[in-house]
């Protein structure tokens, strides 16, 4: 077998993937190659009656020698091009599997581009992450490997683009969340090689800046500094100052909620939660 390790098996199927032929069987009590053979990624030729992985089960789990055997000119290239524009700034030649290449993409991409603090629903949401997992899923997936085009990712001063070697046979839409991160909408070029960029524009929407702001300004170690202040009742526009946050709902649901929820602040009117005090 040549598997580069069976925890990538496991953390492919668990993670949604790709589906197995039989859902109903219990992983549990199958091995590397029941689990390949029910992803069909494992398979009987019915001419010459051998067995053996498939082209994808190769890309998805085969190590970098086997890869290189089945597919010499397959890769991907992750290159920055800010300063260099005429080569590039850095760099990451990846020619390992698609699980392998798609951390290593999303490693690139976090180290060169900066993630805008964006809230949704109360929660955290990485813009620069949702967009990116799915550019990079589909330069890795949607590619004709037969085509010795590499695959790349180009981060520039003003724009990002990706190409790979495919003919789309329909329209889709791209993560909305682009428009927040970028302040554009993402362009989308057809052809032998399938260009998608996102330009990186400085504006963003309001949230996001101006979270951008609230989150530098508040540090882990404030939390000492309110809990002090606080030792004499204040109000909400008091603290909120004091934080020097402008941002109400930002400060209502990331600082005095959670100290409240945590017990270190109380509200001098509980039965009224929306007091100003």
């Amino acid at each position: 077998m040549n598997i580069q390790r069976s925890v990538e098996v496991e953390s492919v199927i668990r993670d949604g993937s790709f589906l197995l032929a039989h859902a109903n069987h219990d992983r549990k009590l199958m091995d590397d190659l029941e689990l390949l053979k029910n992803a069909g990624l494992y398979l009987k030729d019915l001419q010459s009656g051998k067995e053996g992985l498939t082209l994808g089960g190769i890309l998805l789990f085969g190590n970098d020698q086997l890869i290189h055997a089945a597919l010499a000119h397959y890769r991907t290239d992750a290159l920055l091009r800010r300063e260099d524009t005429d080569r590039y700034d850095d760099r990451d030649d990846i020619r390992t599997n698609l699980i392998d290449s798609y951390e290593r993409l999303m490693q690139f991409v976090a180290k060169h581009l900066n993630d805008k603090f964006y809230l949704e629903n109360d929660q955290r949401i990485s813009l620069r992450d949702k967009i990116f997992r799915e550019v990079i899923s589909n330069i890795l997936i949607h590619r004709e490997f037969a085509n010795p085009f590499p695959a790349k990712l180009v981060i520039e001063k003003d724009r990002v683009f990706a190409e790979n070697s495919n003919k789309p046979h329909g329209n889709g839409i791209i993560d909305p969340y682009n428009k927040i991160y970028s302040g554009a909408e993402p362009t989308f070029i057809e052809g032998d090689v399938f260009k998608t960029i996102i330009p990186l524009i400085s504006q963003a929407s309001d949230q996001a800046s101006d979270h951008v702001g609230d989150q530098d300004d508040l540090q882990e170690d404030r939390t000492e500094e309110i809990l002090e202040f606080c030792k004499t009742a204040r109000s909400r526009s008091e603290i909120q100052d004091f934080v020097r946050i402008k941002s109400r709902r930002y400060f209502r649901e990331k600082v005095r909620n959670p100290l409240i929820k945590g017990g270190l602040l109380k509200s001098t009117i509980p039965e009224n939660p929306k007091s100003p005090n």
